[in-house]
């Protein structure tokens, strides 16, 4: 961790008038803040002072996107008055609950700074933290993730399937982060824009990272019991977050190549097939054995069919991979810096 010591900021503090995030016109903020949102109303007051005062005394222009995700308990209500009153806060208000996903991506796509930090809206992540990852982020990593090391979380219903998952991600996808479900969490913007989120894969964002190239590391930050309301997370969630990590390992091996896979599941599967068959037809034309009611001859056709239509899945994988990448003109690289002597 480098030596990085955050100034004492005493509460009482009066901040800028109107909470002004200090940001010329001509000048884009030096991070941007994005907070998805689903009914936390009674923190947001707490988080929006925090967050200020922390970035206000790093001396640190900065602008607060809040994400209202569908809440219903009149977040969205006090982020529109306060984003009429407050000059470095966006409030996003989407049409209805997306996802935590489609709001930390919506908070993407209205960031103008050149540094995104994520946080959840719960108090539990701290925003005195903000400092120290960008002080990372500086040494040059293009992600810096929080590692929550003393989570004030229960202990069956958080930290068991948080510890579960956290494993089977390290495994699959070999990017050694201890906490992937910390929402704190720094990017450069230029990362995040080379990333298109879909589902629930927020929480896999350190992998999507490493499939672009990214530089990642983590490092520990501080982590505070729930003050208000309950946790909108369980052992519930444990199905989906398997099924987005098949999903990411699909991506991370075969994004550009999907042929790689359907194609040599086809063929295994085909080979296997004619293999049954020619050892069935042999001992129907050499030994005049009866094979109509042996379960062989129904394991041959049923892998040859399948062995044919793992194929064609392959090619059509292939087709969309194509119009993905040349539709929206993705290049299948990523170039992270060019070196070239100028010439006269």
């Amino acid at each position: 961790m480098p030596n990085y010591q955050l100034p004492i900021i005493n509460p009482s503090t009066t901040l800028r008038a109107n909470h002004q995030s200090p940001i010329t016109n001509h000048q884009l903020p030096d991070v941007s803040v994005v907070v998805p949102i689903k009914d936390e109303v009674e923190s947001l007051p707490l988080l929006l002072e925090a967050i200020s005062s922390t970035l206000t005394a790093n001396e640190l222009s900065y602008e607060i996107i809040c994400v209202d995700d569908g809440s219903s308990d009149g977040s969205a209500e006090f982020l529109k008055e306060q984003a009429q009153i407050r000059t470095d806060l966006k409030a996003v208000i989407l049409r209805r609950n997306y996802g935590q996903t489609a709001a930390m991506s919506a908070g993407f796509n209205y960031a103008t700074a050149k540094v995104i930090v994520t946080l959840d809206a719960d108090l539990q992540n701290d925003p005195a933290d903000i400092p120290m990852l960008l002080a990372k982020l500086e040494e040059g990593y293009d992600l810096v993730s929080g590692w929550r090391q003393n989570r004030q979380d229960g202990a069956v219903n958080r930290l068991l399937p948080s510890k579960i998952a956290n494993w089977l991600i390290r495994g699959a996808t070999s990017v050694y982060i201890h906490d992937y479900g910390c929402s704190l969490k720094a990017y450069r913007a230029e990362l995040v824009a080379d990333m298109n989120l879909y589902g629930e894969l927020h929480r896999f964002l350190p992998a999507l990272a490493y499939i672009e190239g990214a530089r990642i590391t983590e490092i520990p930050v501080s982590h505070h019991a729930r003050r208000f309301g309950q946790s909108k997370y369980g052992i519930s969630r444990t199905f989906r977050v398997l099924m987005d990590l098949l999903t990411i390992l699909f991506m991370k091996k075969f994004l550009t190549r999907p042929m790689h896979v359907f194609g040599l599941l086809g063929l295994i599967s085909m080979v296997s097939g004619l293999g049954i068959a020619i050892y069935l037809t042999f001992l129907k034309l050499v030994w005049a054995e009866m094979i109509g009611n042996r379960p062989l001859l129904i394991l041959a056709v049923l892998l040859l069919v399948t062995g044919v239509q793992l194929f064609c899945f392959g090619l059509l994988a292939e087709l969309l991979m194509r119009t993905y990448h040349e539709s929206q003109g993705r290049p299948i690289y990523r170039v992270r810096e060019v070196v070239a002597k100028n010439v006269k």
